[in-house]
Order: C-alpha cells, then sequence, then structure tokens
C-alpha cells in the first residue's frame, strides 16, 4: 500500500532519506505525519526514524549541506533543517526501564522494536520515502475503523507513562469514531491507571488537556473521563455536562473550537494551578467564569470586555442555562464594540471633588448603558 501526504513532495524530506539511504540506513517517515496523511487529516511537522546514531545523522546532513542540531540527543533525537524546513529525526529506540513517568531507552536498528514501545497503534505506522506503508505491528485496520487502541496490553502501555492516559482521550477525540465509542478494554486500564497521574507535571497535564479540548467535538471523550473518575482525579469539582451544549453552539454561530472557552464550562477547583496555565490563560479563564455569573448583558460585555469575549461568555451562558442564543446577539455585541462613553471626569469635575467623581461617572455610566448606550454627553449631563 502507498501513502499519499506532503512529505512525498518535500524537497528537505526527501534530500534528507535520500542521503541517509546513500549511507546505508534505512529511513522512514513516522507518527503523526503517516497518521495524519492516512486519516486525511492535516500535517504539519514531519518526523522521521532511522537505524543510524545521532552522531551519524549529524555527519550524513552535514556532509549533504543541511544544519543539525542535537535538540534530544539523549533521546536520540536531531533536529535537521534541509531547504529550510526543520525535521525531526530519531534513532529507532527500545524500552529499557520505566517509572510511569520517564522511560530510559535503547538504541536499536529493528524498526518492529521501534513501533513496539510507541503509544498506539495508529502511531506505529511508518511509510518509506515513495510512500510505501510499513506497518509492523498491523495498525492498518485501526486506521480504517478510526480506533484508538494502545500498542500490546494497554495496562503495559499506562504503566509505562501515566500521561498516556491523557493522550488516549485526546487521540480519541481529534482521530477516533464517535459512533463506535471508546474501546472498553483501554478504557478500564485508563481508570485502574489513573491512580498515577498526580505524579506527572502540571505542564504536561496542562498541554494534553488543552489539545483535547481543541478537538472538534471533545465532548464524548471528556465524557468518558468523568465517567470513569479521570476527570475528577484532574480537576476536582469538573463536570462535562455543559461541554456538549457548548460545542453545539459553537457550531451554530460558525465559532472555531477554543479550548479556554470549553474548560471554563467545565469548571472546577484551582484549575490554573493544576494545568500550569500561563498568567494570560489563567485571566482569561477567570473573566469568563465571572462573565457567565454577571448581571451584564452582551452589549455590556462586548464594550467592556471586547466582542470575542462577550461572545464567549454569551455562548457559556446558553450552554449553562439550557438556554437559545439571542437572536439579536451579533448586533448586540456589534452595538456594545463600537460604543465609547461620551463623558469623562473633566466634564463633571466642576461640580463634584475626590471620589465624587469616580461615584458620579458609575452613576452616569449605568444610565448610558441602561439606555442601551443611546444616551449622548448632553442628555447625561443636562
Amino acid at each position: 500500500m502507498t501513502l499519499d501526504g506532503p512529505w512525498r513532495r518535500d524537497a528537505g524530506a526527501q534530500a534528507l532519506m535520500a542521503a541517509l539511504d546513500a549511507a546505508g540506513h534505512r529511513a522512514l517517515f513516522v507518527g503523526g505525519c503517516v497518521r495524519n496523511a492516512a486519516l486525511g487529516a492535516p500535517v504539519d511537522d514531519i518526523d522521521i526514524a532511522t537505524d543510524a546514531v545521532p552522531e551519524t545523522v549529524t555527519e550524513v546532513a552535514r556532509a549533504a549541506g543541511m544544519k543539525a542540531v542535537p535538540t534530544g540527543i539523549e533521546h536520540g533525537t536531531v533536529t535537521v533543517v534541509a531547504h529550510g524546513r526543520p525535521l525531526e529525526v530519531t534513532t529507532f529506540r527500545r524500552d529499557v526501564e520505566t517509572d510511569g513517568r520517564h522511560a530510559v531507552v535503547a538504541f536499536s536498528r529493528d524498526v518492529a522494536e521501534d513501533a513496539a514501545r510507541r503509544d498506539f497503534t495508529m502511531n506505529a505506522l511508518y511509510a518509506e520515502a515513495d510512500g510505501c506503508l510499513v506497518d509492523p505491528l498491523g495498525g492498518w485496520p485501526d486506521i480504517e475503523a478510526r480506533r484508538v487502541r494502545f500498542v500490546g496490553r494497554a495496562a503495559e502501555r499506562i504503566a509505562e507513562d501515566r500521561l498516556r492516559i491523557l493522550r488516549y482521550f485526546r487521540f480519541h477525540a481529534w482521530y477516533g469514531d464517535g459512533e463506535a465509542g471508546i474501546d472498553a478494554e483501554a478504557l478500564a486500564a485508563c481508570a485502574e491507571g489513573a491512580e498515577g497521574l498526580e505524579r506527572l507535571s502540571a505542564e504536561r497535564v496542562g498541554r494534553e488537556t488543552l489539545k483535547l479540548l481543541a478537538a472538534p467535538d471533545p465532548a464524548p471523550s471528556v465524557g468518558a473521563m468523568a465517567q470513569s473518575g479521570i476527570l475528577a482525579r484532574l480537576l476536582p469539582g469538573a463536570e462535562p455536562a455543559t461541554l456538549a451544549p457548548l460545542v453545539h453552539l459553537e457550531g451554530l454561530l460558525g465559532t472555531a473550537p477554543d479550548a479556554l472557552r470549553r474548560l471554563a464550562a467545565l469548571g472546577g477547583e484551582e484549575v490554573p494551578g493544576r494545568l500550569r496555565l500561563s498568567r494570560r490563560e489563567a485571566k482569561r479563564l477567570a473573566v469568563l467564569r465571572d462573565g457567565v455569573g454577571a448581571g451584564a448583558g452582551a452589549a455590556e460585555h462586548a464594550w467592556r470586555l471586547g466582542r470575542d469575549t462577550a461572545r464567549d461568555i454569551e455562548l457559556l451562558r446558553a450552554a449553562a442555562f439550557s438556554a437559545p442564543l439571542p437572536a439579536d446577539l451579533e448586533a448586540r455585541l456589534d452595538r456594545g464594540a463600537a460604543a465609547v462613553f461620551p463623558v469623562t471626569g473633566a466634564d463633571i469635575a466642576g461640580g463634584y471633588e475626590g471620589p465624587e467623581i469616580g461615584r458620579r461617572l458609575a452613576e452616569l455610566e449605568r444610565d448610558w448603558i441602561a439606555s442601551g448606550f443611546a444616551l449622548d454627553r448632553d442628555d447625561l449631563l443636562g
């Protein structure tokens, strides 16, 4: 079987593959670039696996006029810049020791050993430079069925790295068949192995959680996480009930998926710390959560917080309260975003002093908002 991916026409990737082949080494495209090509999904990064050790990859690349950077040399990875494109080239590996968070690996010359240490069968697909499929573990039927299946025994793969639990749900959200549901054996293994999740770094958990929530429809996967007790371990107090309605409303508005908006829908305690969100992310999450419970309408939020944030709040409100979106939502958002409060402190300074100026401005502002931003300066000061 021959796959057609953009890597077949990438001049830099093909040049590197040819250089490694000419030096007597096997080089194969691997992982996401092969998986996504097989699924008809966009391909971003191009990864290459080879039986050449990192030092040899570096020598071959530089001899071919390419730049080689030892970005992950301890894991066998060299980043080769070929024709302006960075390519991650990793030596075939086999696991020697694992502790649930990190693995000690040894280099290998056998692609089957390299495949056996990967997490899911759809990630253990390789392709020759011409696109010819290399499938050491027989994972192609899983691709055809859009079935996310662990390599070997699910419990063993999870014990090697507990983060694979979150990766499983993320991959199911992005690539799985939603109608077929989640594999019962995999779900049971995830639930049984969840006790070690708290030992994972918040950064790793946060990255996986946001990637999961950015999927077109993460609701079925998040629902399964809740049913198995995994969601409560990650985000105590989080509830998935609002997520599916939110995804539906996003579709009605034609609004792109947004991980933080969806995270706001889940709720939960101490979320920024548990997921190690950036300050900017944590601030936006707080604004969205506070906005849902505030008394302000869409137009006022658009004026205070901006059009996009106001739309997010309206989506979250409608999902939380099982209510339809206002028919004139876009008009409200436009009106609020374009509004400019017509009174300044200088306009009232003559009759008020100190804190009184601020209080009076606040009163006028409330009147102005209540009028639908219709009152002008003379109306407010008259």
